[in-house]
């Protein structure tokens, strides 16, 4: 992102969040580190693209996305600080900041190490059962488990992350008949 947009990008959402530099890239987002000094914390700013933001369908999977993740409350699943939706030039410009994570996804960690030991994937399958329980226990379903979704801290805690395509159980579904959702190797 260059200068100018960045600078249009702060301007957008004042001095609540200072922003970094661009930390990664969604199939709708961008996600940026940036601080928090209200709260002297770094968080992830996640951003909904704008070409998504005037699509519907796309707002409301961001914002159910936010929603959902805003009450689980669990060291296993990454926090949600905040969600906001602004106009601007007729457009609605939306982001959440997340707890930003000091670590690697397990798919990098699995890249780099090929397979992990026997005791080790026991650890990051019981950490992961304990978040998808929270999640499970708010009523939803995170619909994408997969190793990319799944984030190592530094100490080894698991934080499950990405609630793009998370849905409460009961609630009707954004997705059509015979659409799939995810990441179909998972």
């Amino acid at each position: 992102m260059n200068t100018e947009n960045r600078e249009a990008l702060q301007s957008l959402i004042g001095d609540d969040y200072q922003l970094q530099w661009v930390i990664g890239h969604g199939g709708m987002s961008t996600v940026w580190l940036a601080d928090d000094p209200a709260h002297d914390r770094e968080v992830a700013l996640k951003v909904l693209r704008p070409e998504f933001s005037s699509n519907d369908e796309f707002l409301a999977r961001f914002r159910n996305e936010a929603l959902a993740a805003e009450g689980i409350n669990s060291p296993n699943v990454v926090a949600t600080y905040d969600y906001r939706e602004l106009e601007d030039s007729g457009r609605t410009f939306c982001y959440m900041a997340l707890e930003y994570v000091r670590g690697e996804s397990l798919a990098d960690l699995l890249a780099r190490e090929k397979a992990l030991p026997e005791t080790l994937a026991l650890d990051v399958m019981e950490q992961a059962s304990h978040g998808l329980s929270a999640i499970h226990h708010m009523g939803l379903v995170h619909r994408d488990i997969k190793p990319g979704n799944l984030m190592i801290t530094q100490n080894g805690q698991v934080k499950i992350t990405d609630f793009g395509i998370a849905k409460a159980a009961a609630a009707v579904p954004l997705t059509r008949t015979g659409m799939v959702v995810g990441t179909a190797q998972y």
